[in-house]
């Protein structure tokens, strides 16, 4: 084996594949260096090594990035800030914390309940919680605005043993843990969701990977508010508690160089590196802090490993020759996991006793000491130090990677173990062994009683510990979490801004994205409204017509525009600003969701609503960050995402992976989604109006859940003629889902065309042949939204089946197509199932037309006469249903298919072929 291959995967190469041709000299220069670092420190010594890398780089000398370091703390013990806390105190209700906490879930797996739960994430995590409530967490109240929280998902039970000691949670909401219905008004989440706790949880986390994600944009957005001007927040941090296993998600290491380039020093990552996952170990053979620590510096963070606890300082300091160091490098992380589940017997052997220079180490050492030897993540000095030494930092975001152990305290059952985290009961035993542990003040008696019920522990909140967990929340600026929907008032714009969704496009040829981005501009331009507009895009506002922004609304970016533009003397030239509007998140398609549901969020998280507009490929969207799109609903975010290029025959030469034939269908499993897809500019008008009145207009109160959606709109890249807004025009008709468009100009059997979006100029034109064809008369309807229609007819529905005997109320699709007689044909770009999901509420007869299957590249009308969805299609299905009916002749429909050749791609004629795809 190569000489440095066997841990390779621990330390980063220095000298181990190099020849030492001068051991002597080399000595001198390590006493040296030993020596100036016991007479001056530290950080004098860090000084001079920086310097003399540095010009080492200058004189051409090779030195590797140092990626990892030694397995052992970051920051030197005399560099430490010193604790500022009464560590008894905190140290005692802690304890109760973390009783509570185990006690809470316990309950929840009575023989008649068992919701389940977790208790090893907490057990293992209290310390580097507590350390940051009492001294790093600022409240809403703090002069600076507060902090934003990520925690991790599966320690919510500490979160809610907090609140109960802080009087607020009582006892009957901690049995209510995961009984949100049967409970109701005393219930408490399985995890941080917003959405089923608005007044508590702020951010959701538990879907792995998003958090760690979204507190990057959120530190992204809190900078951007400030840059812009519209608040204060050079005061506040954010913080995102994840798991190391976590770390393993695509999305949870993604994003960092996003933090580093944006220099966000207002974002802490604090790793839980207990060592385990689910299942098992993170990384059985290997390192995970170690692997964490490359991956953060390489890219581009500061990064403080805090690995051993107090207790190891006296042994490391008589490390002399590296023997016990060179023992930490080279341990795995099964052998450490193993550790922490044998004894300090065990330990003793195996692991100081590789050499016997650390076998000495130990001599006068009980077994019991050894095993005592606690890790960094549960040493509230160690911890302190790495949380000021984070917050302190300037110019990189900073990760703390924290080695703790999983189930920390809870037995031998518990701690350490594979299993640990599908563990959700403690036997009676383990309940005497973890109040033992824990000192708490309850009885043999009370745990005998009985075994699912074990007592809650409160001293009281007169006791002297409470008041000083709340003197330290009171200085701190208030309790964490707490979630606020008060914002300042929102000024919506005038008619006027409207006008130019509704004069059309004269004689000129629009598609509805240049309709949208023409609205859009009007909107941004709006002198009270328009500072709060954030649009968002990934690297594609060329596509979308939106370059026309760069010039005076310009991209986002901290630092500013540092170089000569290429373009800059163009009319269009690619600006950016440190107070720019856009936010530009590259091909990021995950980014670009996650900065949407920070700003859709700054209502709540900052009192500072921002109305986050999301454009991108329909393709990419719900397909692409469903998850991220359930998170941002969680979280209660408004605001609009515009699925452009939609439809899958629009896109001509892109081809099958552009090709969107469902989001509709994906967009509609999300409840807080409100689904359009519009035909015309003035349609977009009318949706985007109702949508600001819906999240921020006058007539509800800030917090109505009513007010938490995302109004998701498809526009399409097909010119078309736009037309001027009716005169008569049926706005509620819009809103709902469906309005009469175009009603038939003559008498002949009779017909409805159902259309949405890019379909409604084929159904007319369908309209107009079967009139002129076959003598057919035709109604033509546009369908703004099937996905609304299909929620309010199932919401009666269910009102009548709740309600025998009361007269039921009419959906509103049925409703409107009251008076409408014949058999419906309804068509779009989509899978047949968008259309079909109103079928049942309608008594007509009804066909559906779309283009299911894959996309394909080709030409718009070639794509459309494959899927028989075009225009002669609809023409011939009319006819078919009507022949059924023996209102028109039984050969029309095959005497259609021949005259307009249907089954010929090369015939039809449907669309045109302008428009960029």
């Amino acid at each position: 084996m190569a000489a440095g291959e066997e841990t390779s995967h621990i330390l980063s190469g220095l000298t181990n594949q190099l020849p030492d041709r001068d051991p002597e000299e080399t000595a001198e220069w390590l006493e040296s260096l030993d020596t100036l670092i016991q007479e001056q420190g530290t950080e004098r010594a860090q000084y001079i090594m920086r310097s003399l890398l540095q010009r080492a780089g200058a004189q051409s000398v090779g030195v590797p990035m140092v990626t990892t370091t030694d397995y052992v703390n970051t920051i030197p013990v005399d560099q430490e800030a010193p604790f500022p806390g009464d560590e008894e105190i905190e140290r005692k209700y802690r304890a109760w914390l973390r009783w509570n906490a185990a006690v809470m879930v316990h309950r929840a797996q009575r023989a008649d309940i068992g919701v389940g739960g977790h208790i090893s994430t907490y057990a293992g995590a209290a310390t580097l919680y507590e350390v940051g409530f009492n001294h790093f967490f600022r409240g809403k109240d703090h002069p600076g605005g507060g902090d934003h929280v990520f925690f991790q998902g599966h320690a919510s039970p500490g979160m809610y043993a907090r609140a109960f000691m802080e009087g607020r949670l009582s006892e009957e909401d901690l049995d209510g843990f995961r009984q949100e219905k049967s409970k109701e008004g005393h219930a408490l989440s399985s995890y941080p969701h917003p959405r089923l706790m608005p007044e508590f949880w702020e951010f959701p986390t538990v879907s792995m990977g998003i958090g760690p994600m979204n507190a990057i944009y959120q530190a992204q957005s809190n900078r951007y508010l400030h840059n812009r001007g519209i608040k204060d927040t050079s005061d506040q941090q954010v913080w995102a508690f994840l798991g190391d296993g976590e770390m393993d998600e695509p999305e949870s290491r993604g994003l960092l160089q996003l933090a580093a380039n944006d220099k966000l020093d207002n974002l802490n990552f604090v790793v839980n590196c207990n060592l385990q996952r689910l299942d098992g170990p993170v990384r059985g053979n290997g390192k995970i802090m170690q692997e964490l620590e490359a991956f953060f510096r390489g890219a581009g963070w500061n990064v403080i490993k805090v690995v051993w606890g107090r207790e190891w300082d006296d042994l490391l300091a008589k490390d002399e020759d590296g023997s016990l160091v060179k023992i930490m490098n080279e341990t795995v992380d099964g052998d450490y996991q193993t550790y922490k589940a044998e004894s300090g017997a065990f330990v003793r052997e195996h692991f100081f006793g590789q050499t016997p220079q650390t076998k000495e180490m130990v001599q006068d050492l009980t077994d019991d000491q050894i095993w005592n030897l606690k890790r960094g993540g549960h040493d509230y000095n160690k911890v302190y130090a790495a949380y000021k030494a984070a917050t302190e930092f300037k110019g990189k975001p900073t990760v703390i990677l924290a080695h703790t152990v999983k189930g920390y305290g809870l037995g031998t059952h518990f701690e350490g173990r594979n299993a640990t985290h599908q563990m959700k009961k403690l036997t009676l035993a383990d309940l005497k062994a973890f109040r033992d542990h824990l000192r708490i003040p309850i009885t043999d008696e009370q745990l005998e009683g009985d075994l699912y019920r074990p007592p809650y522990y409160h001293p009281g909140m007169d006791s002297p510990e409470i008041q000083y967990l709340m003197e330290r929340r009171r200085a701190l600026g208030g309790f964490v979490p707490e979630r606020r929907s008060k914002h300042s008032e929102v000024t919506l714009p005038e008619d006027k801004v409207y006008e130019v969704a509704n004069r059309g496009s004269g004689k000129q040829l629009a598609a509805t994205t240049m309709a949208f981005v023409r609205l859009l501009k009007d909107l941004m331009r709006d002198k009270e409204f328009g500072q709060r507009i954030v649009p968002i895009i990934p690297d594609e506002a060329r596509t979308f017509g939106m370059d026309a922004f760069f010039p005076t609304a310009k991209i986002y970016n901290p630092n500013g525009q540092n170089y000569l533009s290429v373009d800059r003397e163009l009319v269009l030239a690619y600006k950016e600003s440190i107070s720019g509007q856009i936010v530009h998140a590259g091909i990021n398609e995950a980014g670009s969701v996650a900065a949407f549901t920070a700003a859709g969020t700054s209502y709540a998280t900052h009192g500072e609503p921002l109305i986050p507009i999301y454009v991108f490929y329909s393709m990419f969207g719900f397909q692409r960050t469903g998850d991220s799109f359930w998170a941002a609903a969680d979280q209660m975010t408004r605001g609009f995402i515009i699925g452009a290029t939609a439809g899958r025959t629009t896109l001509t030469g892109e081809g099958l992976q552009h090709a969107d034939g469902h989001s509709p269908i994906l967009a509609a499993t999300n409840p807080a989604v409100l689904s359009y897809d519009p035909a015309y500019g003035y349609e977009i008008g009318v949706i985007m109006r109702d949508g600001l009145n819906r999240m921020y207009g006058p007539g509800l109160a800030d917090n109505d859940p009513s007010r938490n959606v995302m109004y998701y709109i498809t526009v399409y890249n097909e010119p078309i003629s736009q037309p001027a807004a009716p005169a008569e025009l049926d706005v509620e008709g819009i809103v709902k889902g469906i309005y009469l468009l175009a009603p038939a100009k003559i008498d002949g059997p009779r017909t409805q065309i159902l259309a949405s979006g890019v379909s409604v100029p084929w159904a007319l034109e369908a309209q107009r042949v079967l009139a002129e064809d076959w003598g057919v008369s035709a109604d033509v309807w546009s369908v703004t939204s099937w996905t609304e229609l299909r929620r309010d007819a199932m919401a009666a529905e269910e009102e009548a089946f709740l309600n025998p005997g009361q007269p039921a109320r009419v959906p509103f699709v049925t409703q409107q197509l009251a008076g409408a007689t014949g058999p419906i044909v309804a068509v779009t770009d989509y899978m047949k199932a968008v259309p079909d999901q109103i079928r049942q509420f309608v008594p007509n007869e009804f066909a559906s037309l779309g283009a299911d299957g894959f996309g394909f590249s080709d030409t718009r009308a070639a794509a459309r006469r494959f899927f028989k969805n075009d225009i002669h299609s609809v023409v011939v299905r009319s006819l078919q249903m009507l022949a059924r009916r023996g209102e028109v002749d039984a050969q029309a429909p095959a005497q259609a298919i021949e005259k307009y050749r249907l089954h010929n791609v090369n015939a039809g004629t449907t669309g045109n072929a302008g428009g960029d795809s």
